[in-house]
């Protein structure tokens, strides 16, 4: 398979993602698929895990990475690659392009997480960073491509990358050969393209949904429209499927062969990691846990078995701690509350006896004596409670209000 890099608008076929698994023989692994028990019994059919954030570099971003580079004519080679991304794509493009023996340099915002520069760094990647959202990266590398000739490496917007991400659907037809429905992230549209070009050239019957994050949502009113449609400002802690315009290429495909782009809620998300994480004993990022927020949200309206791919698992330790923490808020398992109490020996005390008797454990107590807001004889405090679940949620709080405290929030 070689192309040129104006060849960038062909159709994508079965034939394409078949000669990028020969490609990537050996270079990326066919990786694991895994049973949910929990999410068996909710969808009330089997439900398996395609765990490409067991990949190498975290993601399934390598497969599309290094098809597209291999596919390079030798002059474009010898000109070097660069990419911009806030980590998958950028360490998926570094590994390949060291594989391949191909100089890359990859633009990365300044806030990148410091996990994500390193790995780019180690896998052998020159990395500058520009820029403190993707958009203002990305144009610093097209810039940079247009003043040194490198070959910019799009994250989904070319057959290659496609063909190269497509490789997971045939995995996923010849691993669980009875797959009824295939759950996969959309951000700008790679990995969705190419998983449906796949599977539907093979087993058309097979239902894929594509997910979203509700702020990022930017394939809603695309298809909606019936073309790519960009959205101001998506927000979401989902950072790879956080992409305001669908790509061109992409978009065409997913519109003709993804059968539904449901959207999930950040508690949705958070609440997935931590099922990933405590029932599965898997780390997976946000993006990658999308599939089984959708899961979670309406499990009976998906007919299985059931695929939800996984499609990458680089997370930052410090936001996984924060993601963490807003799933078990979500499931009623943390609560914070603050109040307000007279500011005398022996209050607290008091306070932590109301929250014993109810069994809410203390994780952390602070106080705060000089807001304004304040009398002269109150105390502020702020708590943050472990607990058991929403009923349990309301008990606390309603053993605070019996108590006679005033609860803010």
């Amino acid at each position: 398979m070689s192309y040129s890099t104006a060849d960038s608008l062909r159709p994508v076929t079965l034939d394409d993602v078949r000669g990028a698994q020969k490609m990537l023989t050996g270079v990326a692994r066919v990786t694991a698929m895994e049973g949910s028990r929990h999410l068996t019994q909710l969808v009330g059919s089997p439900v398996h895990f395609k765990c490409e954030n067991l990949q190498r570099t975290g993601s399934f971003k390598l497969r599309g990475a290094y098809v597209r580079i291999a596919g390079l004519l030798p002059e474009e080679r010898a000109a070097g690659v660069v990419a911009a991304s806030a980590g998958n794509h950028a360490q998926g493009v570094a590994l390949a392009s060291a594989l391949l023996g191909v100089r890359s340099t990859v633009f990365m915002p300044k806030g990148a997480p410091l996990p994500k520069i390193s790995a780019t760094k180690e896998y052998g990647a020159e990395v500058r960073l520009h820029g403190h959202v993707v958009d203002e990266t990305l144009a610093a590398a097209q810039e940079y491509a247009q003043e040194t000739g490198a070959v910019f490496i799009h994250p989904f917007d070319h057959p290659d990358v496609i063909a190269g991400q497509g490789t997971v659907g045939l995995e996923i037809l010849d691993q669980c050969p009875e797959v009824r429905t295939i759950v996969v992230g959309i951000g700008g549209g790679g990995l969705a393209a190419g998983v449906a070009v796949a599977v539907k050239a093979l087993r058309p019957d097979v239902r894929i949904v594509g997910v979203q994050a509700a702020g990022a949502a930017a394939f809603v009113p695309s298809l909606a429209a019936g073309r790519p449609v960009s959205i101001q400002h998506p927000a979401t802690m989902a950072d790879g499927i956080k992409v305001g315009r669908p790509g061109d290429v992409p978009f065409a495909i997913v519109a003709d062969l993804v059968d539904e782009v449901r959207t999930v809620t950040e508690n949705e998300l958070s609440t997935a990691l931590l099922l990933c994480l405590e029932r599965a004993k898997l780390v997976v990022e946000p993006a990658g846990a999308s599939p089984v927020a959708a899961l979670l949200s309406d499990p009976r309206s998906f007919e299985g078995p059931v695929v939800a791919l996984l499609s990458g698992g680089n997370v930052d330790p410090l936001l996984l701690q924060r993601i963490l923490r807003h799933g078990m808020s979500a499931q009623g398992r943390y609560l914070a509350v603050t109040l307000r109490l007279t500011d005398r020996p022996g209050a607290l005390a008091t306070l932590l006896g109301v929250l014993s008797v109810v069994d809410a454990n203390v994780l952390d107590v602070s106080h705060v004596r000089t807001d304004p807001r304040l009398g002269l004889t109150e105390v502020e405090v702020e708590l943050h409670l472990e607990t058991k679940g929403p009923v349990h949620c309301a008990e606390v709080g309603q053993a605070l209000r019996d108590a006679g405290y005033t609860v803010i929030d």
